[in-house]
């Protein structure tokens, strides 16, 4: 699915080399992508296509799968091109139509399928979805070379208005050695964020020292942050400097600072007025030079309007604000992310991944509560139980199977919306109207759960644990 702000690269840069040894398939096919503005040749046999290939004469190869008059096929054309050109996209096209020849091609290299006899529209999709990719691929590259050369920051990736405003502060606070105060939801990268402005400022050399004041107890927060000398506490053996002392110039970062109690930000604060603080046991303060990063997911201004947060240290740390936005802010992003993951995912497996359509569709769709974690921890799901290189809607956690359903069931429902006058006496309850729909689908195709799954876009375990609960079982339940 194409966002408003992906728009698709000039069809005119893009070569094709139609591979057919039946002429009117292969005239049929360059008369299609020629009507798109794309530049065209098609010819008979591998040899000929190898020829053009190891010269760059190309930057989408369609070619059919079937073994040739010479003995060879398209799979090994597939393999040897993808070596010499990695960055070349391959739709295979055949006419014995297997999920083995398909899986094969997939990881062969081949980016999209086609089952002959195809329609027109069909290739033409493929050909959009492909430009889309490239243009994709190509911003992504573009972005992190900008990052490099500005700021450095291509561990963070995205390309919105909303990202885009953020590098721009990022690379300026960056330099400075400011207490800096990074808002935004949990899960959108807030420490990502803290890094990076710590390896690209002046003392990137120092340490990066984190500490999560809203996992650990207050007691082990203060010995963390303050250090204690030995008997200063219980257990305390030997004495232990805290992470103040401990950055020598560096940076400490506190996440979800909003945690801390009120007894502990008093301490915080007159540590960060004085420039020195004071170890558990010890009657000597102890002079540190450290920069102060702090996240929090928190409203600190209502907090400080509650009582719950002392103004003066919100002040103290919020002398520049960085606020991440959430993932539905910045849905454009989705794609950029997703190819990231994958693509880690996929080095890291020495298997190639690809998101099918209707799973980047929904991906592109769901709101993401748990932000680019959640996203991250959703790929990396997909690549473990997918069965091979394309990640369907069934790969997926079961939260997006969900909303695919309900998604699915809200169309059923529009497309058999009853006259306003009777909307009133038509409504029903949600989780009738998604038994309606699971049995529908198993009615048209004759109680096939697979297909029905398929259909409904959703994984079959979902669809066994929704037959539980609506009580249907039986083959054409």
């Amino acid at each position: 699915m194409s966002s408003p702000a992906l728009a698709f690269e000039p069809a005119g840069k893009l070569h094709l080399l139609v591979v057919d040894e039946d002429a009117a398939v292969r005239t049929a096919c360059c008369e299609i992508v020629a009507a798109r503005g794309y530049p065209v040749r098609g010819v008979a046999d591998i040899e000929a296509a190898r020829s053009l290939l190891r010269a760059g004469g190309a930057d989408i190869l369609l070619i059919d799968l079937k073994r040739g008059s010479d003995g060879r096929n398209g799979i090994e054309l597939i393999e040897e091109i993808k070596l010499l050109q990695p960055e070349i996209a391959v739709i295979v096209m055949t006419a014995f139509a297997t999920v083995t020849s398909a899986v094969e091609a997939m990881r062969s290299g081949a980016t999209d399928y086609l089952s002959k006899p195809f329609l027109a529209e069909d290739l033409t999709a493929i050909l959009e979805r492909i430009a889309e990719r490239r243009r994709v691929d190509a911003a992504s590259r573009v972005l992190r070379e900008r990052m490099r050369q500005q700021s450095g920051l291509s561990v963070i990736v995205g390309n919105s208005a909303e990202m885009e405003k953020l590098y721009r502060i990022l690379s300026k606070v960056a330099q400075t050695s400011h207490p800096v105060l990074i808002l935004g939801e949990s899960g959108t990268g807030k420490e990502l964020v803290a890094r990076a402005i710590h390896a690209h400022g002046p003392n990137a050399a120092r340490p990066f020292l984190p500490v999560d004041c809203g996992s650990l107890v207050p007691a082990l927060i203060e010995s963390e942050l303050f250090g204690y000398v030995k008997g200063g506490m219980n257990g305390a053996t030997r004495s232990r400097d805290g992470l103040l002392a401990m950055a020598q110039g560096g940076t400490v970062f506190l996440d979800e600072v909003g945690e801390l109690t009120l007894d502990l930000q008093v301490k915080l604060l007159r540590a960060l007025q004085e420039k020195e603080m004071r170890p558990i046991g010890s009657a000597q303060p102890v002079p540190f030079q450290a920069r102060i990063l702090a996240a929090t997911s928190r409203d600190l201004t209502t907090m400080v309007e509650q009582g719950r947060f002392r103004r003066d240290l919100y002040y103290r740390l919020n002398v520049v604000s960085l606020r991440i936005p959430p993932l539905r802010e910045r849905r454009e992003d989705i794609p950029l992310l997703a190819a990231h993951f994958l693509e880690r995912n996929s080095r890291q497996r020495k298997q190639r991944y690809v998101l099918s359509d209707d799973a980047l569709r929904i991906m592109s769709d769901y709101a993401w509560p748990g932000n680019v974690r959640e996203l991250e921890n959703s790929v990396e799901r997909a690549c473990t139980l997918s069965t091979g290189p394309i990640l369907h809607i069934g790969d997926l956690p079961t939260q997006l199977q969900d909303f695919r359903l309900h998604a699915y069931r809200t169309e059923v429902d529009r497309s058999k919306a009853p006259e306003p006058a009777h909307v009133e006496q038509a409504v029903q309850p949600l989780a009738e109207l998604e038994r309606q729909a699971i049995l529908g689908a198993l009615r048209d195709l004759k109680g096939d759960k697979l297909r029905a799954a398929r259909l409904l876009g959703i994984g079959k375990t979902t669809l066994y644990r929704k037959l539980k609960e609506y009580g249907i079982s039986g083959a054409g339940a």
